[in-house]
């Protein structure tokens, strides 16, 4: 039998972490080891965590903002041989540990595995609605769909860190990428570590039956939802394409900024999507163009100097 641990990284949600604490304690296979890992100064989330007096649990903390800092401080805490990772707004389903142990045992050759993460809005949840899922196109476009996706369980190249998790062999001393920008969410962490375990030999697996609830909940940063900030859009960018040049080929990654210069997605347009966009009437177009050029710029620089500092 494996020993799992449970990594929960959080900030200033008190609330959502005991709803997640509650749903690990109903698992039919407990974990082995459970880490919350929170800011030095979150005494809220200090004190919720003594408050339920489980000596099961274990407080890591962390000075340095961002979610990056907090889930490689739980990697580092870990002691089992899978790390399961998910966010403090998630409630996992009961049999959730009971079905990634058996993935695992099931595939010596499985080094990460992700599974969907249904995302409740009001009363209401997103159904599923999706075959693709976790997928890096030629031109590097990421197709997420982690939340929506349905059918059997099938080879990805990119999970999602509201449920996800690692086999600690496939790790291998491969951590999250500490410059990515940010002083929250983070958002594109999981690309590089993703990248970094296929690169090594390992396969990724998705499966839908692997589910969390998500209540998604506030967020304490510059990257509110649903509101659109020049910031958070640059940070965004800036992490999608570091991210991409390091999981890309070399000879994939001039297609990859000639489609994102040139195009891009609505949510991070190049200059014909924003054009397109600003024609159709969708607000803060080239204000969104504006952040994406600047912020893809700064991450191919980012991206040269390591390049060049590794030759």
């Amino acid at each position: 039998m494996s020993m799992i641990s449970v990594v929960v990284p959080t900030y200033r949600r008190v609330p959502d972490l005991l709803r997640c604490l509650a749903a690990l304690d109903r698992q039919r296979r407990p974990a082995d080891q459970i880490i919350v890992v929170c800011r030095d100064n979150d005494v809220d989330s200090h004190a919720a965590v003594s408050s339920r007096g489980d000596v099961g649990i274990e407080l890591a903390t962390v000075a340095r903002p961002g979610q990056v800092a907090a889930m490689n401080a739980g990697l580092d805490a870990a002691k089992g041989d899978i790390i399961a990772i998910i966010d403090d707004d998630t409630a996992p389903a009961a049999d959730w540990l009971e079905r990634i142990e058996r993935h695992y045992a099931a595939d010596a050759a499985l080094g990460g595995l992700g599974g969907r993460d249904v995302i409740h809005v009001g009363d209401t949840t997103i159904p599923a609605s999706e075959r693709i899922v976790g997928i890096i196109q030629f031109q590097g476009r990421i197709i997420g769909n982690h939340h929506v996706g349905y059918g059997e369980a099938r080879e990805v190249h990119v999970l999602k860190g509201a449920n996800i998790s690692f086999r600690a062999a496939a790790l291998a001393g491969a951590r999250f990428d500490g410059r990515l920008l940010g002083s929250g969410a983070q958002v594109c962490n999981e690309v590089g570590i993703c990248a970094a375990i296929r690169r090594k030999g390992w396969r990724l697996l998705y499966d839908p039956a692997v589910l969390v609830d998500h209540f998604p909940a506030v967020r304490h940063d510059e990257d509110a939802r649903n509101t659109f900030s020049p910031v958070a859009q640059y940070n965004a960018v800036h992490n999608e394409t570091l991210a991409l040049l390091d999981a890309l080929p070399a000879w994939r990654r001039p297609v990859f900024l000639a489609w994102a210069y040139a195009m891009g997605t609505r949510a991070s347009p190049g200059l014909l999507q924003a054009f397109r966009l600003s024609a159709l009437g969708e607000p803060h177009a080239i204000a969104r163009l504006r952040a994406s050029l600047e912020g893809r710029g700064a991450a191919v620089k980012t991206w040269w100097r390591a390049v060049a500092g590794a030759e």
